[in-house]
């Protein structure tokens, strides 16, 4: 693993702001972690920038208005209706 520059104390405070109990292993542990995570943070940095993309365009198709069924059609097959709806059981 790496020279860790999250010390313990660090991991302590990050510990009590989610409510988590740590002992003394388990914080080293994290500490080790922490840092692990933050040398792949660098080396994401490390990364070469590319050039950007243009600006994406809408490739959406438009909306065509075509006839649906009516609500009577609609609601022919279902089960129950009341007041000319749907219908359905009670969710609790």
């Amino acid at each position: 693993m790496s020279d860790s520059p999250v010390d313990t104390n660090e991991v302590e405070h990050i510990a009590e702001l989610a409510r988590i109990d740590l002992d003394e292993d388990e914080r080293d542990l994290f500490a080790e972690q922490f840092a692990d995570i933050l040398d792949a943070f660098e080396t994401l940095d490390e990364v070469p920038e590319v050039e950007r993309e243009p600006e994406l365009t809408n490739v959406m198709r438009a909306d065509d208005i075509e006839e649906s069924l009516d609500r009577e059609e609609a609601l022919a097959n279902a089960p129950e209706t009341e007041d000319e709806q749907f219908k359905s059981p009670k969710v609790s």
